[in-house]
């Protein structure tokens, strides 16, 4: 719930520049808390540190859905292939047992 309301803070800053000591004093929790929000989305590149105490928002952008949904579709379609890929090589790791243990058997039959 914490981490909606500090979303919505920061989707509606101007230039999605949020002061954090601001957004600590605005949703009425430790500033640690805010620190634990803004360490997970810098971690997986949605927003940036642009001084000691204040951060921009960089992620998707809602103003670009189109973009957005190409994107999507181009990640799914790599899924696909990537998921066909797996198989075959699953396919060929199972064949290669078979042989290896087809050639161990036929060593200890001699």
């Amino acid at each position: 719930l914490l981490t909606k309301k500090f979303l919505n803070l920061l989707k509606g800053a101007p230039g999605g520049i949020v002061d954090l000591n601001n957004a600590a004093e605005t949703l009425e929790v430790q500033k640690r808390r805010i620190y634990d929000i803004t360490n997970v989305l810098e971690g997986i590149g949605l927003i940036e540190k642009k001084l000691k105490n204040n951060i921009r928002w960089k992620g998707i952008d809602d103003s670009r859905p189109g973009e957005v949904s190409d994107d999507m579709s181009i990640l799914r379609a790599d899924i696909e292939a990537l998921s066909l890929q797996e198989h075959s090589l699953d396919q060929q790791i199972s064949e290669m047992r078979d042989k290896l243990r087809g050639l161990t058997e036929d060593e200890n039959n001699q």
